[in-house]
């Protein structure tokens, strides 16, 4: 079958986490990504670890599948001018430079307009590139502190807690890519290309919705509530005899199928939980009834009995349950990829099934340098020219 975006080509010139993150997912998708890294190690996700599958991190086998690597140096102008060569055939650009890097390299939005009117270019940064803090270095942990994501995630009265996952990071990469998708539909129409950018900060509080709708309708700013939901109860984890079920219970059917399940049908009538409204409010009182009862029996055993109550419910999985449950083994979650050096790895599958045109992983993270002598013989360099580029220093051939 077709790949959806086959035929478009990808220069990415990210590194780490948001910027590849995105371009593997266009990837994913047919895109032929270019992965544009800097001499001496390449994309720093190279080195982090542990842990380390032979010589390449596991963290980048994770980010940058099915895209091709070359090096290009760009303190070099020979390196500098192959990327504008490049650009001419190319429709995407990702970076994640600081603000004013790429311009000062004569690699900024107008600079590669002038050679490709239709590029479009996406630049990713920890704050964003105007504002006073445009010129801050930005991290994942950063932005959840800054976007108020710390400040209600985990139990009352412990220290602050980040996210378990980099979700600034990631939902940077995710914005990244609706950004970019909607400015390539917008050239479909127009045959117009734009600049767009996407910062860690607001893709961290964009996630921030009942927290600051609350805040804008009340003033009340929101705390850590553990699994607790904000708006809804029971919506969270209960202790069983063995470990915790989690439940959702977000109206009033659902609450009244639960409490039956539970054996607490004398709660249904009660004063205080009659509504949401009360239920919110007497949540922590609430929590403690129901546990009087969960406790009593094993996460399955009230699995079994939630389901045939058609209550939602769930167990809470960690790394090796997740990835021997059959809902994922069946969904094709688990990809399984043959590295030049690292052997037989596994990703993540792709999360968005297309019926007509699929995404799919079928290479495996590329070794550094590995496709730059392809992509420049591609370009229109001959085998003289590429020799040049590498004893100057501006490009690092890798070819296996």
């Amino acid at each position: 079958m077709p790949e959806a975006l086959e035929g478009v080509r990808v220069l990415d010139c990210s590194q780490i986490l948001a910027g590849p993150f995105c371009s593997m997912l266009l990837a994913d998708m047919g895109a032929d990504v270019i992965k544009i890294e800097k001499p001496n190690g390449g994309d720093d996700t190279r080195r982090m670890g542990p842990p380390f599958i032979d010589t390449e991190s596991a963290a980048f086998l994770a980010m940058n599948r099915n895209k091709r690597s070359m090096v290009l140096n760009f303190k070099e102008p020979a390196g500098v001018e192959a990327m504008k060569k490049l650009v001419k055939d190319a429709d995407i650009i990702i970076e994640n430079y600081r603000t004013g890097v790429m311009e000062r390299l004569g690699l900024g939005y107008e600079d590669l307009k002038a050679i490709n009117p239709g590029i479009i270019y996406c630049s990713v940064s920890g704050f964003g590139r105007t504002g006073p803090y445009a010129k801050r270095g930005g991290y994942d942990l950063i932005a959840q502190a800054m976007s108020g994501i710390m400040s209600f995630t985990g139990v009352p009265d412990t220290p602050p807690v980040k996210a378990g996952v980099p979700i600034a990071d990631m939902n940077a990469g995710m914005f990244s890519v609706y950004g970019i998708l909607t400015a390539y539909i917008n050239k479909l129409k127009t045959g117009k290309g734009q600049y767009l950018e996407v910062s860690l900060l607001e893709a961290a509080l964009a996630y921030t919705v009942w927290e600051s709708a609350g805040y804008f309708a009340t003033g009340e700013v929101a705390g850590p509530l553990g699994s607790s939901h904000r708006n809804s109860a029971p919506y969270q984890g209960l202790k069983t005899s063995d470990g915790y079920v989690v439940v959702g219970a977000p109206n009033q059917p659902n609450w009244e199928r639960l409490a039956n399940a539970f054996g607490c049908e004398d709660l249904i009538a009660r004063e205080e939980y009659k509504d949401n409204a009360g239920r919110l409010t007497n949540r922590a009182k609430l929590e403690s009834e129901l546990e009087e009862k969960t406790t009593l029996k094993t996460t399955d055993e009230w699995l079994e009995i939630l389901e045939a109550a058609g209550v939602p419910a769930g167990p809470i999985l960690n790394m090796e349950q997740i990835w021997a449950d059959p809902q994922i083994q069946d969904r094709g979650m688990e990809a399984v990829l043959e590295h030049p050096t690292a052997g037989t790895t596994k990703n993540i599958g792709t999360a968005v099934k297309l019926y007509d045109t699929p995404g799919r992983i079928t290479e495996p993270a590329p070794l550094l340098g590995q496709h730059t002598r392809e992509v420049l013989l591609d370009a229109g360099y001959s085998e003289e020219d590429i020799a040049a580029l590498v004893e100057s220093g501006a490009a690092v051939t890798n070819d296996i």
